[in-house]
């Protein structure tokens, strides 16, 4: 088992590092207290960082240092926070079963940082021994790690049988399964393991078996001191990734196309030893006088946005940013532009004003947009949690065509110690555009506390300007 001063120790040289290319990255990684989610009048947005320097990342660790990083918070989650979940949702047995290639969506999240897939049925059995903590057990041949102990002996009997040996010996109340109507995390059980299992229960039992979609969601969902603690330095990788793909070094206007910079972020992205959760995109707003149509070269005078995300220690990123290619004799975007995406931040502002505990995802919705309507903006929002997925376990506050709510995903309440993307935008007319209607995408990752929300690394406050 790894040290607990051994993991603070690698928690506090990441956060070093960060701030030690803080300046030269031009992201400020000190975290900003966080934001008391009243609805009062809202601080203006801090000044922009000063651009960044290239080819300079925060640190990154190697595979064998992540391993030793993520097994230690997977130590603390089992052994703190997995009971508190199980008892606050009533059930003193979690059966986590799956085959390989078809895996439980909360299965990595339970194993070690090596363990990257089921291996041929794979039963996880996790039991409130009260006092004593959570016993874990795998019904297998062998144990895995230091973290789950084997509880099968195949020269005795069939696998299916010593489960249910195992559930009669312990005779839970209330046996969780991961099954779900309305959430994909918590709906991890197949069919046909359902019917092995239940084929294998006592039939005394079978009725306390029930769906534990609130217990995979919140196990999936929360995260530990330590982890958020490092969160904001993965967040800060994808910014400098971004302020690289958005600068010359990348982009010669007239030459480089959109699909050159999406290919640029991922092979950087692999480069660094970094995977991303979804392909990233990159599109072209212009003006109506433009000779350049809908061509994917970039060109001088264009507004690009970007969405790009990155998964380092399991922990994913979810960024969306702007930025303006100068024209000729230009030193700033145009005057339309720079207020249109003022106006983004303020969503964002009203968006984070209005995030409580225990608010669900629906009424948080309702909330951002009655404000912003009250102040005119063009709003839509569609922000989603992230952690151990990009579009994670949580709740939902808006889709991008569910503007008015979203069933069931946007009724579970906002649980403190979590992590969001704030995914929204504006439109605003831009008069030295002709004054057509231009869309102003943002999406920026914040945690969320007790006491509110507050943004991971520097959000960005202005266009960055590509000269």
């Amino acid at each position: 088992m790894v040290s607990r001063s051994r993991t603070l120790w690698m928690v506090l040289f990441l956060v070093v590092c960060a701030l030690g290319v803080g300046s030269a990255t031009g992201l400020d990684q000190q975290r900003r207290p966080a934001q008391k989610p009243a609805a009062a009048a809202i601080q203006p947005a801090p000044e922009p960082p000063p651009a960044p320097a290239l080819g300079r990342l925060p640190a990154i660790l190697t595979l064998r240092e992540q391993e030793e990083m993520y097994n230690a918070w997977l130590t603390v989650r089992l052994e703190r926070l997995l009971p508190d979940l199980m008892r606050q949702e009533g059930f003193d047995m979690w059966i986590v079963i799956c085959r390989e290639a078809n895996e439980d969506p909360v299965f990595k999240s339970l194993v070690p940082f090596t363990t990257m897939y089921a291996s041929r049925t794979t039963m996880l059995v996790f039991t409130d021994k009260g006092p004593e903590g959570i016993e874990r057990l795998t019904v297998s041949r062998a144990g895995i790690g230091q973290f789950y102990r084997a509880a099968w002996d195949p020269d005795r009997t069939d696998q299916w049988t010593r489960l249910g040996e195992i559930i009669k010996e312990r005779s839970p109340k209330k046996i969780g399964i991961n099954e779900s109507d309305t959430f994909n995390y918590g709906d991890g059980i197949t069919a046909t393991l359902k019917k092995k299992l239940l084929a294998a229960v006592p039939a005394e039992l079978q009725s306390r078996i029930q769906p534990a979609e609130r217990l995979a969601i919140r196990w999936l969902e929360r995260r530990t001191p330590d982890e958020m603690e490092v969160y904001p330095h993965i967040v800060a990788i994808a910014h400098a990734i971004i302020a690289e793909a958005f600068s010359r070094t990348v982009i010669t206007p007239g030459v480089t196309t959109t699909d050159d910079v999406v290919w640029y972020f991922r092979e950087r992205s692999r480069q660094l030893g970094l995977t991303n959760w979804f392909h990233p995109t990159v599109d072209i707003q212009r003006t109506r006088e433009t000779p350049y149509g809908q061509s994917p070269v970039i060109h001088r005078g264009d507004l690009l946005h970007c969405d790009f995300g990155i998964t380092y220690l399991n922990l994913a990123t979810d960024t969306q940013q702007m930025a303006y290619v100068l024209n000729d004799g230009e030193v700033e975007a145009p005057k339309g532009l720079q207020a249109g995406f003022a106006k983004a931040n303020r969503l964002q502002d009203l968006h984070l004003a209005e995030m409580r505990v225990g608010l669900t995802g629906n009424a948080i919705l309702a909330a951002i947009l009655k404000r912003a309507r009250a102040e005119g903006l063009q709003a839509s929002v569609y922000t989603h949690p992230i952690g151990f997925h990009g579009h994670a376990a949580g709740t939902i506050i808006g889709l991008w065509d569910q503007q008015g709510g979203v069933p069931g995903l946007g009724d579970f309440p906002l649980f403190e110690d979590t992590a969001h993307s704030i995914e929204l935008n504006v439109r605003a007319v831009v008069p030295e555009w002709g004054n057509i209607d231009v869309r102003f995408p943002l999406e920026q990752d914040v945690l969320f506390r007790k006491t509110g929300a507050s943004w991971m690394d520097q959000r960005q406050t202005a266009i960055t300007l590509i000269r």
